[in-house]
């Protein structure tokens, strides 16, 4: 298989909002915008915490229930992370505009073939994340996000291997596909979708490949696992994207730019 390059993104290429972001892996280049806290109207108005309002728009034409879906799955993942207690009755909307898709097979630009849709939530995620890091709101942890596909063996029935950052194409013959999320301390599950035919210790070891992906770095020998199931990851490097590592690098160049007057004073 191809070897899929390390993450890339870019913080604030859009002037007009509050905080956006570029962010482009395995194939999938999604811009997020993300505004407030802002009032919000009164029939969405919580007396009790802010309201995280998520948007996503297909690469062309409007959205559908696969759209939808999505939506209400990062709805529900980001109103987790983000400190939504210290703004009751405002807004916190995200828009997430999906800019391009691996292989061509976003079919008809919307999200409807099997596996796309757990295929593009780590970088739906992932951008929003930095897109709210970019609007400085303020949030108790941030997240990473792998995705994650049981192939069978050719030529063995009882072995099967793991492929991360799978493709659709990967996707169409795969017996399962995942999505994880984790916060940044590694501590807690943020995110578990799942499509298709597993059984349980096959699901703990997909966990626990994402883990590793997500919260820290894998050795080479974890490539092989006691259940016979090997570990495959479609990544740039051996061991695959530290995505932590990412995360607390844009984190950090953010910082010393916003810094950067402090320093020249100095």
């Amino acid at each position: 298989m191809a070897a899929v390059a390390e993450p890339l993104t870019i913080l604030s290429p859009l002037p007009r909002a509050d905080g956006s972001a570029t962010y482009s892996h395995a194939g999938y280049t999604v811009t997020a915008s993300a505004n407030g806290p802002i009032e919000a109207q009164r029939r969405d108005e919580d007396p009790d915490e802010a309201t995280v309002d998520v948007v996503v728009r297909p690469a062309a034409g409007v959205g559908g229930p696969s759209e939808r879906h999505l939506e209400s799955v990062l709805q529900k993942t980001l109103q987790e992370i983000i400190l939504v207690q210290d703004f009751p009755r405002c807004l916190i909307q995200i828009v997430l505009q999906v800019q391009s898709a691996p292989e061509n097979d976003y079919v008809n630009t919307r999200l409807n073939v099997p596996g796309l849709n757990l295929g593009i939530l780590p970088a739906l995620l992932q951008s929003a994340v930095l897109a709210l890091i970019s609007a400085s709101i303020p949030m108790r942890t941030t997240a990473t996000a792998a995705s994650l596909a049981i192939l069978p063996t050719p030529g063995s029935r009882a072995q099967t291997k793991i492929i991360s950052s799978f493709s659709p194409r990967d996707a169409s013959i795969a017996r399962s596909t995942h999505v994880f999320a984790f916060s940044a301390q590694g501590d807690k599950l943020l995110l578990a979708e799942s499509e298709g035919e597993f059984t349980m210790s096959e699901w703990d070891e997909v966990l626990g490949a994402a883990r590793k992906i997500c919260c820290q770095n894998s050795s080479a020998d974890d490539n092989a696992s006691e259940d016979g199931m090997a570990l495959d990851r479609n990544t740039g490097s051996e061991d695959g994207p530290d995505m932590r590592g990412f995360l607390r690098t844009t984190v950090q160049g953010k910082l010393e730019d916003a810094l950067k007057w402090k320093v020249a004073r100095e």
